[in-house]
């Protein structure tokens, strides 16, 4: 019985079947893939990292804390497919495991025993500005490779991050006399 021998993949294959026919220019389609690919990478780690402080907050506002960061992070997790069929719809590839998102993101991970959860809520309302900064030149990209799908995708994710942006201001001001 003769055993099989493994080949090995050939990666010219690999790219051609996932080359989705674009008029998009192959240069630009490179370009526009990295620029969402970090995104998608952002994302990923903003979503952890919204769902660990959502797991490990505490103290006398843990409640309303707590349902923020849940809907903030299922807000997160909900652009990543898009973001992703997006890059395939160009025929390029999207990310393919967390390490490569760690490598391409921008943002820093909290790996801390304890955050106090004010300190939470600003590290995140940073992080949000930090991906509404990405998305922006992200955007650059996109309209001059005249990409105007992918344009407007982040044009609802720069609103729905200033949107938690702002929630995450409001809840980590302290509160006076006439409530704030």
């Amino acid at each position: 019985m003769a055993m099989a021998m493994k080949r090995k993949p050939d990666p010219d294959a690999g790219a051609a079947a996932l080359a989705t026919p674009t008029d998009l220019k192959p240069r630009d389609v490179e370009k526009v893939a990295a620029a969402l690919n970090g995104l998608l990478a952002d994302a990923y780690v903003l979503y952890l990292k919204t769902k660990n402080f959502h797991w490990h907050v505490s103290g006398p506002n843990f409640r309303d804390i707590h349902v923020m960061l849940d809907e903030q992070a299922a807000d997160i997790l909900g652009s990543t497919d898009e973001l992703a069929e997006r890059v395939r719809k160009l025929g390029a590839r999207t990310l393919r495991s967390l390490a490569e998102a760690l490598e391409l993101t921008g943002l820093k991970e909290n790996n801390e025993d304890f955050v106090p959860p004010h300190d939470m809520l600003i590290e995140l309302m940073e992080d949000n500005k930090a991906v509404a900064a990405a998305m922006r030149k992200a955007h650059k990209v996109c309209d001059e490779a005249g990409d105007i799908a992918s344009a407007s995708l982040i044009e609802n994710y720069v609103d729905q991050t200033e949107k938690r942006t702002w929630f995450l201001f409001e809840m980590s001001r302290a509160a006076g006399p006439h409530g704030h």
